[in-house]
């Protein structure tokens, strides 16, 4: 089992904790994790792209010309697709881009991630992050205290703490989300990912 250590707010080790290593020590699947980050990427793609066909384009109501005796190619509209100010063949229009990954994927995916970081030493396991009151400069305070304040920094608690929410949304590469919202692109998105200990715990009772 992977053994990391526990440090408090300000950054003093407490003690030691050992992870799950079916969720926290397990073999890296590269694969799984870019599938996980594009299919992530994919849903929040807006796709309100649109062309306008022939039948979307103003004008060209009426006939050209007559049918026959003109020598000239026959023509319906002015707004076919093969005259300059027609209307698009195939063209992009509204859609939605996102696709869904089988769960065993999407937990494997998590998974994996969280090996990750561990591997890397960039999973810090805190005891309680709470403030009593939302201030920046907690988050601040508690980042320069583990010499993370360069780093993109995530904090991972158990439930939705309304003030480690607020004290870390006006800083530039710092998040604050619950365990239930955990995602692979978050976690590999930022550097240090700061996550306490009731955290770990729920976050094993789903994933093991």
């Amino acid at each position: 089992m992977p053994k990391v250590a526990v440090y408090d707010i300000a950054g003093n080790q407490t003690g030691d904790i050992e992870l799950n290593e079916h969720v926290f020590g397990i073999e890296v699947n590269e694969a799984v994790l870019h599938q996980a980050v594009v299919m992530q990427l994919a849903s929040q793609r807006l796709g309100t792209h649109a062309t306008k066909t022939r039948g979307f384009v103003r004008g060209g109501g009426r006939k050209p010309w007559k049918q026959k005796g003109t020598g000239r190619a026959r023509a319906g509209s002015t707004r076919s697709p093969i005259w300059v100010g027609g209307g698009t063949v195939f063209g992009p229009q509204p859609r939605s881009y996102a696709f869904r990954m089988p769960r065993k994927q999407r937990r494997l995916a998590l998974k994996s991630a969280l090996s990750a970081k561990v591997l890397e030493g960039e999973l810090v396991v805190v005891d309680n992050i709470n403030f009593e009151q939302p201030k920046t400069k907690h988050v601040v305070k508690m980042l320069n205290d583990f010499k993370a304040a360069e780093d993109k920094a995530l904090i991972i608690t158990a439930e939705t703490i309304e003030t480690v929410e607020k004290s870390s949304r006006n800083i530039p590469g710092v998040k604050a989300i619950a365990s239930t919202g955990l995602n692979v692109y978050d976690i590999l998105y930022h550097g240090k990912v700061f996550i306490t200990k009731d955290a770990v715990t729920r976050i094993e009772e789903v994933l093991a």
